[in-house]
Formats: C-alpha cells, sequence, structure tokens
C-alpha cells in the first residue's frame, strides 16, 4: 500500500473500497457468465457470438485485475472467495439455463448495462477526490459502453434474420 496514496484521496478509502471490491464481484461474475455461455451458446450466428462473448471474458479478466490493484494500491483486500462474489455483487448472475443465442444475449446485455451504471457511480463518487480511481472507472466504463453496443448489434442483426424469413 502507498500511503501517500491513501493520504491524497479526498474520498472515503473504506467506502471507495468497497464500491471497489462490489465492482471486482460484478467483473468476475461476468466473466464467468460470457465464457460459459461462449461455451454452450446455441443458435444462428453461434459462431460470430461465441467469439464475442469469449473477446468479452477476456476484457472482464482484465478489469478484475485493474481493480485489484487498486484495492491493494488503497491498502484494501480484494474478495478472496466465490462466495463473496455472491455477497456483493451490484450485478448478480444469471445462469444460462437455456443456451439460445437470443437469451444468452439478452442476459449479457443486462449485465453490461448494470455495469455501466456501477462505472457511472464509481466515478461520480471519485470525481472531485480520487483521480486516479476515476480514470480507471471511465476506462472501464469506455469498454463496458462497447461491450453492450456490441451485443445489441448482435440482438438487431438476430430480429432482422427472424423477419426475413
Amino acid at each position: 500500500m502507498g500511503t501517500k496514496a491513501v493520504e491524497i484521496l479526498g474520498v472515503d478509502a473504506g467506502k471507495l473500497i468497497e464500491m471497489l471490491n462490489k465492482a471486482l464481484a460484478d467483473e468476475w461474475l461476468a466473466y464467468y457468465q460470457y465464457w460459459i455461455g461462449a461455451a454452450v451458446v446455441q443458435g444462428p450466428m453461434r459462431g460470430a457470438v461465441a467469439g464475442e462473448l469469449m473477446e468479452h471474458a477476456e476484457e472482464e479478466l482484465g478489469h478484475a485485475e485493474m481493480l485489484v490493484e487498486r484495492i491493494l494500491q488503497l491498502g484494501g483486500t480484494p474478495l478472496l472467495t466465490p462466495q463473496d462474489w455472491y455477497k456483493m455483487t451490484n450485478c448478480g448472475y444469471e445462469a444460462p439455463t437455456d443456451p439460445y443465442i437470443a437469451v444468452i444475449l439478452d442476459q449479457n446485455v443486462k449485465g453490461e448495462q448494470c455495469a455501466i451504471e456501477t462505472y457511472k457511480e464509481m466515478m461520480a463518487f471519485t470525481k472531485d477526490g480520487d483521480p486516479v480511481t476515476y480514470t480507471m472507472a471511465l476506462e472501464i466504463l469506455a469498454d463496458e459502453i462497447e461491450h453492450e453496443e456490441d451485443l445489441q448489434a448482435f440482438v438487431d442483426d438476430l430480429e432482422t434474420l427472424k423477419k426475413r424469413r
């Protein structure tokens, strides 16, 4: 932990670490939701969607790494067990019990929309008091917005396919 990093914070460190851990829980659950969704997805465009889901999974894992690094910089302890992910999550986890592509896409769009709100709130909290976390949250937010857009494009393509039949 960098003592100066905590000293210069203009926000409550405990609350910030809690927000970061909640986001960490979301990222781990999102990683798994994307990863397992890519493995089980069925239906038209399956190959393209599975590839996109795997790409998103890798990016969610990268977000988790960023969050852990920031938590440690602030002297916090990152969530240590998967059980903690379920206790702390903002966005939850929807198991892909129905592997049809439209269902998988819908679950992941909802997850991205929740993530967008989570990082928007983190940015509002840190805006004037922690430029490091603010910048990190902005970077992750940009990725989450891109993920939602990517997934929504597949949803739109699927709707077009249905209309043409």
